[in-house]
């Protein structure tokens, strides 16, 4: 389970000028389903699941992931909390343009130790892109991209998945098919998405 409990985040300007991207944020998450965070550009969206993911850190409030505060973790807990419980998904895709597609999903278990490519092979075919693991990210669509980059997020096995405006970049008819299969991860572990359409919300959430 993850809880939020005062969350503030101050961004400090080289001039020293303060932004408040989060002011007192409170609230619990599931350990399964699939969750829509929603709100207009500069409301704190990404700021909130950049926290969650270990990619920034609080100014006060806590984190608590599973009953363990994140501001009491060391380094060696970030990197784990990272690498086993949270599995991110981007919405530029962040795909390594030299690397084919087995290569890019295999990056997330080459970084803790595994090297075993069947399970790679096995994630390509759960999202649809069976036969494309020696493409490379220019011969794939918008959609087969953000197919990769969650599959890249998925092959670790995380307990939480965070995506960041998943569809932002893609066509009506493949943010369709993106939002389907997530819905379908969150009947097994949570899916939270940050999102300017509440429409999707009402829809898949």
């Amino acid at each position: 389970m993850i809880e939020l409990k005062n969350v503030t985040k101050i961004y400090k300007s080289k001039s020293n000028h303060s932004c408040l991207a989060l002011d007192n944020v409170s609230i619990s998450l599931p350990n399964k389903g699939m969750v829509f965070i929603c709100g207009k550009s500069g409301s704190g969206k990404s700021t909130m699941i950049n926290l969650l993911a270990g990619l920034d850190e609080i100014t006060s409030g806590d984190i608590i992931i599973d009953g363990n505060k994140i501001s009491e973790f060391s380094n060696h807990d970030y990197n784990a909390y990272r690498s086993n419980h949270i599995g991110f998904i981007f919405q530029d895709f962040c795909l390594i343009d030299s690397f084919n597609v087995k290569e890019n999903i295999m990056l997330s278990l080459n970084l803790r130790g595994e090297t075993d490519e069947s399970i790679v092979l096995d994630m390509l075919n759960k999202v649809g892109l069976e036969g494309y693991g020696t493409r490379y990210p220019k011969e794939l669509s918008g959609g087969q991209k953000q197919r990769v980059a969650i599959a890249r997020a998925l092959v670790k096995k995380p307990k939480y998945v965070l995506a960041d405006e998943p569809t932002g970049n893609l066509d009506s008819e493949t943010s369709i098919q993106i939002l389907e299969l997530l819905k379908e991860l969150s009947k097994e572990q949570l899916v939270l998405i940050i999102s300017h359409s509440s429409d999707n919300a009402l829809e898949y959430g």
